[in-house]
């Protein structure tokens, strides 16, 4: 394939269109597999639900990397940080699964949206990183549109909604040890963690939460969450080995779309206007944090 001036295309654009590629494959999969959370979440506990998530996400890291490192994939140099952050994404999970029996899917997807603002807030402390004006006033305005979506006292948000605040907060963290952990560890080890701590930990618990399905669609849903909790997180990692974060942090918000659709359609859910409003709040927001970090990072905002 040649570009416009007869010169075969550089691997720099092959690989971002492949980073561009596995990031809308992994974003268009998660709705689905949120939308099978909060069917069952009618007929089962959260925590058997969460289960089903790390034990078919754990079992996908085995088959796609144990075979080629062997006992490798767990060798790890940040071992306390590696459980720190899996133990993050698991209360993150936990969150998100039990607001979404409440909270429509399309509103817990813009909530969660925060989550990057969160991000920024705590890049400085933790990171050192160094974040201007223009990119605080970019995470105030977030929170702003937060507040739109959840009108605390106004009666006009389940308060689940906080939880999923909770979520956006405990994954930002999640994040941010994401990044510590980068040139360390290889990103299959680091993936393969968030998998093991996660079913460890929720295989003790599950026990005392079982229930045996009672049709073989509750049993299909349960394949297509284990499925995409492992399928779906390994293309988000990658899309980011592909393609720059800049370029694809704008595409998560195409789970706004598949969200919208889904709720309505399963559960005939649709966010109200002040949702709306929030999310353009925080899509915009969202987006010019994305726009600072990638085509601005050489310089101090």
């Amino acid at each position: 394939m040649k570009n416009s001036s007869g010169h075969p295309l550089s691997a720099r654009t092959d690989n971002a269109l492949r980073g561009i590629l596995f990031m809308c494959i992994a974003v268009f999969s998660f709705p689905f597999m949120n939308a099978s959370v909060k069917y069952l979440s009618a007929d089962f506990d959260t925590p058997m639900i969460v289960w089903v998530r790390y034990a078919g996400h754990f079992l996908f890291m085995l088959i796609v990397f144990l075979p080629g490192r062997g006992m490798r994939l767990f060798r790890t140099r940040n071992l306390k940080i590696q459980v720190l952050r899996s133990l993050l994404l698991l209360a993150a999970t936990i969150c998100y699964f039990s607001a979404l029996q409440f909270v429509p899917l399309a509103t817990a997807a813009i909530i969660g949206f925060t989550s990057p603002f969160i991000v920024t807030a705590l890049s400085p402390s933790i990171l050192g990183e160094q974040v201007g004006w223009r990119r605080w006033a970019a995470v105030c305005a977030g929170f702003v549109g937060a507040l739109f979506i959840i009108r605390p006292g106004s009666g006009g948000m389940h308060w689940a909604g906080f939880l999923v605040l909770g979520t956006a907060a405990c994954y930002a963290l999640y994040q941010v040890l994401t990044r510590k952990l980068a040139g360390h560890d290889d990103s299959a080890t680091t993936i393969t963690y968030t998998a093991l701590v996660g079913a460890i930990i929720t295989s003790l618990v599950v026990p005392f939460f079982w229930q045996n399905p009672d049709s073989v669609q509750q049993v299909l849903l349960f394949v297509v969450i284990g499925f995409i909790g492992g399928f779906g997180h390994y293309f988000v990692v990658k899309a980011f080995q592909y393609g720059q974060a800049s370029v694809l942090a704008p595409l998560v918000y195409g789970q706004l779309v598949g969200a919208t659709i889904l709720g309505y359609w399963l559960f005939g859910d649709l966010p109200d206007a002040w949702a709306w409003a929030g999310s353009g709040i925080i899509i915009a927001g969202g987006l010019y944090i994305a726009y600072r970090e990638g085509v601005k990072k050489p310089k101090r905002v």
